[in-house]
């Protein structure tokens, strides 16, 4: 599992944790069953506090996608497929709601947005 810290960026380090185990849990490169590194290994590797590895696994078990068995380790919970793509959804969205603000705050009509939209959905 290769996670990246970007010291620069304004997004909480444990954020950036929890993102990129979630990414790696929706691309399929962590799958049900597969054990996470300790939160000491993790926060040594990556070079950080064990306090920002334990928020951020801590998260990501309240939201279903760890689980933790003392004495055993963290692993990937069990997702179905579906239930799967409706987290991927739930992301989608919350990240289209910060868009949304962030047009509305720069005077963006909605056609502005939609038309944003569209030429990037072209662009694949």
């Amino acid at each position: 599992m290769n996670i990246l810290i970007a010291s620069t960026s304004k997004e909480p380090l444990f954020q950036q944790i929890k993102e990129q185990i979630k990414q790696h849990i929706f691309s399929g490169e962590l799958k049900e069953g597969d054990a996470l590194p300790s939160m000491r290994a993790l926060a040594k590797d990556l070079k950080v506090s064990v306090i920002t590895t334990k928020r951020a696994y801590e998260d990501l078990e309240n939201e279903g996608y760890l689980i933790s068995s003392v004495g055993k380790g963290t692993f990937v919970a069990g997702q179905q497929p579906h239930v799967l793509k409706e987290w991927q959804v739930r992301e989608l969205e919350n990240e289209l709601e910060k868009l949304t603000t962030e047009g509305k705050r720069l005077g963006l009509s909605k056609a502005d947005l939609i038309e944003l939209l569209e030429i990037y959905y072209e662009g694949e």
